[in-house]
């Protein structure tokens, strides 16, 4: 009798988490149409980063100092760093030879959208406009976060006065200082 009663009770038990994810998704939906479907304040498209063509040269120094590595981790025996030291010297390559996307970014009443991606103002530490001495590079928003995966926004301000994106932004997070970090400092080191 319990053997009969078991698939019953497992296809009710995968009914149930069937609705709730599709509830759930749709409720995630709902709330991503809504955050949308606000008119935004600003509104641009921008590059990611500025892409600079790397030269042959370049991959080949890449190669030699990767190749050195591995076999600097085999010799003494650790085939697990070789074998991620082969596999982020390849992902290096890869992301460099690729061009900067273009996203776009739109400042709403409630947060802030890059792309299909949208950061509440509730979920942000503080906030500046950065410019820089190289004319070519336009001005940035920098925006400290308190997620985990993506702690700090930098996000080019094309086609918008940085001063009227300062005073709107000043009105939903406090100013703060912002200063290069390492990982900056070695993407502009190494030229990634």
């Amino acid at each position: 009798m319990l053997i009969a009663r078991a698939p019953g009770h497992i296809l009710q038990a995968v009914t149930n988490v069937v609705f709730h994810r599709l509830i759930l998704s749709m409720l995630l939906l709902w709330c991503y149409y809504l955050a949308m479907s606000r008119t935004p304040v600003f509104m641009w498209e921008g590059r990611e980063y500025q892409f600079e063509e790397k030269s042959t040269d370049w991959y080949w120094a890449l190669g030699i100092v990767a190749t050195a590595a591995v076999i600097a981790s085999v010799l003494f025996g650790n085939l697990l760093l070789a074998l991620v030291i082969a596999a982020a010297s390849v992902a290096v390559a890869l992301a460099a030879s690729k061009g900067a996307r273009i996203h776009r970014f739109a400042i709403l009443d409630e947060g802030i959208a890059i792309d299909n991606r949208f950061f509440p103002f509730e979920n942000m530490l503080h906030f500046s406009i950065l410019e820089y001495a190289d004319e070519t590079l336009p001005p940035s928003l920098s925006i400290k976060t308190r997620h985990f995966l993506s702690p700090h926004l930098l996000i080019p301000i094309v086609g918008h006065d940085p001063l009227e994106i300062y005073h709107y932004m000043e009105l939903h997070l406090p100013e703060g200082r912002h200063d290069e970090s390492v990982m900056d400092r070695l993407v502009e080191l190494f030229r990634l």
